[in-house]
C-alpha cells in the first residue's frame, strides 16, 4: 500500500498520466484536470526545482520565478528528502 500524506493513493490518475504520448496530450489532459492556478503552481515549483538543481541561490530564484521563500524552501526540502521524483526527471533529461 502506497500513501500520499495520510491517505492511500488511488493509482488510476498516475496510470492515466503514463498513457499520454506527447507534450500536447499531456498539456490537454492537465488543462482539463487542473485549474489554471494549480497548473501555474506546479509549473513554478518545477522551475524552482530546476534552478535549485542547477545551483542557483534562493534570492536569484525568487527574482527569476516570483516564488515565495516558503515555496522555494518546500521544493528544496523535496529535493533533499523527498521521494526522488525530481531526481529521476533531471537524470533522464540529462541523458537526452
Amino acid at each position: 500500500m502506497v500513501k500520499i500524506g495520510k491517505k492511500e493513493k488511488n493509482g488510476e490518475l498516475y496510470k492515466a498520466i503514463l498513457l499520454l504520448k506527447n507534450e500536447e496530450e499531456c498539456y490537454n489532459f492537465f488543462q482539463d484536470l487542473c485549474t489554471v492556478s494549480e497548473l501555474r503552481s506546479m509549473e513554478q515549483r518545477f522551475e524552482v526545482a530546476t534552478l535549485l538543481h542547477e545551483g542557483l541561490i534562493y534570492n536569484d530564484i525568487l527574482e527569476r520565478t516570483g516564488a515565495s521563500s516558503a515555496t522555494i524552501s518546500r521544493v528544496n526540502r523535496s529535493l533533499s528528502y523527498g521521494a526522488g521524483g525530481y531526481d529521476v526527471i533531471f537524470e533522464r533529461r540529462n541523458k537526452k
